[in-house]
């Protein structure tokens, strides 16, 4: 459909509504690199920019997380005067947040909007939430309510996400009072809900919430079976995964995930071995790094420390810093010194300044009674310089 509207717009007078609809077009389907090259095409030519142009090209920015792009629109909007027009001013704020530059710039461009919407107050919650700044979102939140902002499905969601973070029982409990006394029903809700409890340990009323739900998607799912997994309840969460097949809901990439981390902590080998069989061979699920060091988790916890070496050799990525982490730790725990050697080796050269990885070597070779070894590497930690972080306790 887009090659057949970018042919028409070659054979016929362009207006800038066509324009902004292509670019428009581009972003929503997914083609945020083609909306950028027909912006950059149209400014160009000198062709008119209004709010509904930069605010496309802007989402387009969020989705590719392009920064740099993102600076120079926002410019572009500042000289047009575009800036504070909320709809410019709403996917700037978003980018920025995407970007993990939410305290600076993305409070900045929220403040100076005139009208804030409830859309860019939504967009500020969960800026904050994905940034992991729990505390400052329900700050902003009780701001909102003083001012008295409308709450929204979206703004509740990122909220209750917050006290799930957290812990928050009390809070959690206020907000699904709210979201009831709203008369809100949606599945994000729902899913923030059935989380928020889980991980304050009242998994029993999750998994009532859970089960009160009529219309049940993958993220609902999604957050049961991961509470279930949090709370070492193994069976319940393998049997929430077998249901999901029987009514034809398709697990997704964190579905995967919540049972490899499961397996992982649970000692579950074969259990591990038949879910990441089953990822790999699902074609609607791309596995992801995550998903490999889970099960090179699964593997060096149960001892097989040699098998999690090979599949760190064959997985499509390099192996990550935490992936050679947990290997040395599993050769520590079953005295595989000469893996733990090949491990540690890869780890000085992802994290030079970290001692840390220095002193478990040291550890692994002290087990299997190899002295000298351990004299050697306590000598290279301190010839260099690395530092192993000292531990603390809040006792």
């Amino acid at each position: 459909m887009i090659v057949l509207v970018m042919f028409l717009m070659e054979c016929l007078p362009r207006s800038i509504v066509s324009w902004n609809t292509m670019i428009a077009g581009y972003t929503q389907s997914g083609e945020d690199v083609q909306a950028l090259k027909l912006f950059q095409r149209m400014h160009r030519e000198g062709r008119q920019l209004t709010e509904f142009t930069l605010s496309s090209t802007i989402c387009a920015c969020a989705a590719k997380y392009a920064i740099n792009e993102c600076k120079q629109l926002h410019t572009i909007a500042f000289k047009l005067a575009l800036d504070s027009n909320s709809f410019v001013g709403t996917a700037i704020l978003d980018v920025y947040a995407k970007c993990n530059m939410i305290k600076d710039d993305a409070c900045w461009v929220f403040e100076k909007m005139p009208d804030k919407t409830l859309v860019a107050w939504s967009s500020l919650f969960a800026g904050y939430v994905q940034n992991g700044l729990h505390k400052e979102a329900l700050c902003l939140f009780r701001n909102a309510q003083r001012e008295g902002v409308k709450l929204t499905e979206f703004t509740l969601s990122a909220i209750i996400s917050a006290c799930a973070s957290l812990a928050l029982k009390i809070e959690g409990t206020q907000l699904h009072a709210v979201i009831v006394k709203c008369g809100f029903h949606g599945n994000f809700l729902a899913a923030s809900l059935v989380d928020v409890y889980a991980r304050c340990g009242q998994i029993e009323k999750s998994y009532a919430l859970f089960a009160y739900m009529e219309q049940k998607n993958v993220v609902i799912w999604n957050a049961m079976i991961g509470g279930f997994s949090r709370h070492a309840h193994s069976w319940e969460a393998m049997i929430l995964f077998e249901k999901m097949h029987q009514l034809r809901i398709f697990p997704n990439e964190v579905t995967y995930l919540s049972m490899l981390s499961l397996c992982s902590h649970a000692g579950l080998v074969e259990e591990g071995r038949h879910y990441f069989n089953l990822l790999i061979s699902d074609r609607t699920v791309e596995p992801n790094v995550l998903h490999y060091s889970c099960m090179v988790d699964v593997l060096g916890r149960s001892g097989k420390t040699d098998e999690a070496w090979k599949l760190l050799h064959k997985m499509p990525f390099e192996p990550t810093a935490s992936m050679w982490g947990s290997l040395l730790g599993s050769c520590r725990n079953y005295n595989n010194s000469d893996l733990a050697r090949i491990a540690a080796e890869q780890l000085f050269q992802l994290e030079p300044d970290n001692g840390g990885n220095h002193v478990l070597l040291s550890n692994v070779y002290a087990a299997s009674g190899n002295w000298e070894n351990v004299l050697m590497a306590r000598k290279y930690l301190k010839d260099s310089g690395a530092k192993k972080e000292m531990g603390r306790s809040w006792i």
